[in-house]
């Protein structure tokens, strides 16, 4: 049972198993009165002026206390999570880091003009909203009682904190900083004179992916946009075989 429970956590790809453990471990040490609430909120006078760092982080680990709230949350933040690394960022972990870092800063800069002091619940937003607009076609089904394309999650989620009266701030917040991410990703790269803006670094892609190759041996084209088809090529057209030589004077 514990090899399965490891072999199955270990088959998590890295950022996502490493995020959802520091929440269920934060979660789990404030529970057990290990850690206060008041240690990991976003304050900007404490990181600032009292240099506790920590808290720029802390406030995206931390989605209440167990209960409801806190399980759909890690549902959703795990499901989506994971979705999109093993799929549009597949080999791709240094840009999949830097989307964290991206959508991070603007939640960051965000929450110092609103009364927002923990962010993990707009982030789960973002990573939602992201994968909603790389999957346009999926069908979705909320709760069994509501069918829709995937582009319309966000949407319905917002929604959803509207019936049980929840703070939209915290939707809008991540349906925001997911739409410029997605821009700057996806669509400015596509248009005339675009460029990709969010390409990870040299030093992150060293040390988080593979080698630029695919099994193929053709250099990735790092400029293309996220999402798909990453490395594919058209197939090289066969050679026409050779038309056979002449016989020599005197062969039959």
């Amino acid at each position: 049972m514990a090899q399965t429970f490891h072999q199955e956590y270990m088959a998590v790809p890295p950022v996502t198993r490493t995020y959802t453990t520091a929440c269920v471990l934060t979660t789990l040490a404030v529970q057990l009165d290990l850690l206060s609430p008041f240690q990991l909120y976003f304050n900007q006078s404490l990181i600032w002026r009292k240099y506790q760092i920590w808290r720029l982080f802390t406030n995206f680990t931390f989605f209440g206390t167990i209960g409801f709230n806190f399980i759909f949350h890690m549902i959703f933040t795990y499901r989506y999570c994971r979705m999109l690394e093993e799929g549009s960022f597949r080999g791709r972990t240094a840009d999949f880091i830097m989307m964290f870092l991206f959508g991070g800063f603007l939640l960051t800069i965000m929450a110092c003009f609103v009364n927002m002091v923990f962010l993990g619940q707009a982030f789960t937003i973002m990573l939602v909203y992201i994968w909603s607009k790389r999957n346009p076609s999926i069908r979705m089904n909320f709760f069994g009682m509501l069918n829709f394309n995937a582009p319309y999650l966000p949407w319905v989620l917002f929604g959803f904190s509207v019936l049980i009266d929840n703070s939209v701030v915290v939707d809008m917040m991540g349906i925001a900083v997911g739409h410029i991410y997605f821009y700057l990703e996806d669509v400015f790269p596509k248009i005339n004179g675009g460029f990709r803006i969010l390409k990870a670094p040299r030093l992150l892609r060293l040390l988080f992916d593979e080698e630029d190759e695919d099994e193929y041996g053709a250099v990735l084209d790092d400029t293309q946009p996220g999402g798909y088809n990453w490395g594919n090529r058209e197939p090289a057209e066969p050679a026409e075989p050779a038309e056979p030589a002449a016989p020599a004077a005197g062969e039959e």
